[in-house]
């Protein structure tokens, strides 16, 4: 037997794969290999043939950052000038028309403002739980800045957070959890170390989150496997991951726009080592918005249970030239294209129900 049948039996049986066994998955198994077990793993964590969405909005309450990725289109530079904070009746005028669409959440995020201090935050939550729409906000790059400024624990910072609206996190500013690709790509931003960190104290504060995966890049596919180990350790102590995203970087318009795009290729057969690798995840969430409608869809059976969002507004993969948008309507029907049933879900992936 060979080391593909041999890892190929593995996966079957719901055994978890050792790190080697999942290096040697990705090198010497081909597309149709990681897809057909990526979808096995699927079907048995969701027998059921359904396919969940959220209808939310992104709002990013500043483009200003002192963080100064490489990779990123999105932020402005503190003396820059053109930077912006959002105002209340801005903030309250994007979450009406989410609300009025069906919406049960925001994403709420934004750069690392030198100048804003805890307090404004938590008076931006307060306000906007008002409306009792979930906040879905703050990644941990964020939290670390948070704590930064207050000189508070980061454990302390969630609770304040938590204490006055925020509902759970997004899995944002992982990119590659290695130190060696943080260093040259983000070396302002969080380490490694300090991201899981974040995610850890949010989970034994009860609160949910999810993961994601920024790839292609600079990145080899041991520091892929790093991250995907991290998250699936991470899992194993705390079990507070309701989903992962992994999605391909998205270069135009970034210091890093020589490296060529990610092909649909590759995109798939990462996606679909994710499902084989993080088998105490349950829910696999496909990215149309960088990669589009048609790949979303064939996304469903490489491992992914969930389409997203239906993102009525995003701006910092749009600011990397990326322009795709899907309505629900939309979504549905791509979903019901592909044979599977659409379901609305909540962040937690509770089921909604509509009239």
């Amino acid at each position: 037997m060979s080391n593909i049948d041999s890892i190929r039996q593995k996966v079957l049986n719901s055994e978890r794969l050792t790190e080697q066994e999942s290096l040697i998955l990705f090198r010497d198994g081909n597309l149709y290999d990681l897809g057909f077990l990526a979808d096995a793993v699927r079907r048995i964590k969701h027998p059921e043939p359904v396919v969940t969405y959220v209808i939310d909005r992104n709002i990013n309450y500043t483009d200003i950052c002192v963080s100064a990725c490489k990779f990123c289109a999105f932020y402005k530079g503190p003396e820059d000038g053109e930077g912006l904070v959002i105002s209340s009746e801005e903030l309250k005028k994007k979450i009406d028309e989410t609300q009025e669409l069906g919406g049960t959440q925001i994403l709420l995020q934004g750069g690392l403002h030198p100048d804003k201090q805890l307090e404004f935050y938590e008076d931006m939550l307060r306000f906007i739980k008002k409306t009792g729409i979930h906040i879905h906000g703050f990644s941990p790059p964020e939290i670390c800045h948070f704590a930064k400024i207050s000189g508070l624990s980061v454990a302390g910072v969630i609770e304040r957070l938590r204490q006055a609206g925020l509902d759970s996190m997004p899995g944002g500013g992982a990119e590659i959890l290695s130190d060696r690709v943080r260093h040259l790509a983000a070396p302002r931003k969080c380490s490694a170390d300090e991201w899981i960190d974040v995610m850890k104290q949010a989970h034994l504060q009860g609160m949910k989150t999810t993961a994601t995966m920024m790839f292609g890049h600079i990145e080899t596919l041991e520091e892929r496997l790093e991250h995907l180990l991290r998250i699936r350790n991470l899992q194993e102590e705390t079990g507070g991951f309701t989903a992962f995203i992994p999605w391909p970087f998205q270069p135009d318009n970034t210091a890093f726009s020589d490296i060529p795009k990610t092909t649909a290729h590759v995109y798939l057969k990462m996606l679909a080592w994710s499902r084989i690798v993080l088998d105490n995840v349950p829910n696999i969430q496909a990215s149309w918005v960088t990669q589009g409608p048609k790949i979303a869809q064939v996304s469903l059976f490489f491992g992914a249970n969930d389409f997203g969002s239906t993102m009525i507004e995003e701006n910092v993969v749009a600011a990397a030239g990326i322009t795709f948008r899907l309505s629900e309507a939309e979504i549905r029907s791509l979903v019901k294209g592909a044979g599977f049933v659409p379901q609305q879900r909540t962040m937690d992936y509770s089921f909604v129900t509509t009239n």
